[in-house]
């Protein structure tokens, strides 16, 4: 393993350490809690948006607090949910009075630790929250992680429309509505090209043997569809953009927004030969791609690899995604 490290055990802490130095203007970073708060705390009368989750996702979730986007994130130990304090913490720094919307991904324990402190918040007498799962990941239904999808790319998208919304002062209810009819509007598929190492482990999460791909891989390197050899960017495009727009039934005359993610181990150069494969597949399909986001955005440590994420989109999505977000992951407008 060769990796930028101290101690393996601290190197959440000692990241947030670094991005709270890095984002001083952005960012209040509470190393106890290993929670991320907006500078300056929440803001009163708006609605707090919420998320969570293992580290090694960077820049998900810590990187998309900020203006537009969420109010603060939890951060598990790598690839491992945050506990329900630490949700509960994230709410607390985030509740301005009108309630606070948790986006959390479809993973078990990321799950269950919402929903508990959501228990916790009642019983101190907290705030009003609504909790919205993501299960975005159209290739497993059910793994050893989940009941159900597993919650992918479709996260970061959701973190800045609602966010968006919330920025611009919709209620709660108005707010949680749009994340569940997004949450249902989205798909992503991925393709693994080797595997990322964990810290604390110091071996790969799993072997391919030279000339294969892992078609559906997860972001945790769970297993996905099935292991294939390696194929053209164009066939690889095809069987991450076909299983997504035939689940969400996309049609000719849809827009979308098309989010081209890579997963920290994949030169950038790749991601957007892989875009420009992926834009022609939706071209030819009569889809519109109305909004393109290319990177890396919600990574898997150094995994080889990308996934694509479509969300059928109106007008008020796209007009919500082009709000002013300022955070350390994303930035654009005034």
């Amino acid at each position: 393993m060769k990796k930028l490290l101290n101690d393996p055990a601290d190197v959440v802490v000692e990241a947030l350490t670094g991005m709270g130095l890095a984002h001083p203007n952005l960012i209040a970073v509470d190393l106890q809690a290993r929670v991320v708060g907006r500078r300056g705390g929440p803001v009163r009368g708006k609605v707090g948006v919420v998320a969570g989750g293992g580290s090694g996702h960077e820049p998900m979730h810590a990187g998309y607090v900020g203006t537009g986007m969420l109010d603060a994130a939890c951060c598990g130990e790598v690839f491992t949910s945050p506990v329900p304090e630490q949700w509960l913490a994230a709410v607390r720094a985030a509740d301005g009075g009108a309630g606070v919307v948790l986006l959390v991904k479809n993973y078990t324990g990321d799950v269950l630790n919402a929903d508990m402190a959501v228990e916790l918040a009642e019983l101190a007498g907290g705030p009003p929250i609504e909790v919205v799962v993501v299960a975005d990941d159209v290739a497993v239904r059910d793994s050893t992680w989940t009941a159900g999808r597993r919650g992918t790319g479709l996260t970061v998208l959701l973190e800045k429309v609602v966010g968006a919304a919330a920025q611009e002062g919709r209620s709660l209810q108005e707010c949680a509505a749009l994340a569940r009819s997004l949450a249902g509007r989205g798909g992503s598929m991925g393709v693994g090209l080797g595997s990322p190492t964990v810290p604390a482990g110091g071996a790969p999460t799993f072997v391919l043997a030279e000339g294969e791909m892992e078609l559906g891989v997860g972001i945790h390197g769970e297993p996905g569809r099935e292991r294939i050899a390696s194929l053209p960017a164009r066939e690889v495009a095809a069987a991450l953009v076909e299983p997504v727009v035939a689940d969400l039934d996309l049609r000719a005359g849809d827009q979308v927004l098309c989010l081209v993610n890579g997963l920290g181990g994949t030169p950038l150069m790749e991601l957007y030969l892989m875009h420009h494969e992926v834009h022609a597949l939706l071209d030819r399909a009569g889809i519109r791609v109305a909004r393109t986001l290319v990177g890396n955005y919600i990574t898997s440590l150094e995994m080889a690899g990308c996934t694509v994420t479509l969300l059928r989109a109106d007008d008020d999505v796209v007009r919500l995604w082009d709000a002013p977000v300022a955070t350390p992951g994303l930035r654009w407008g005034s």
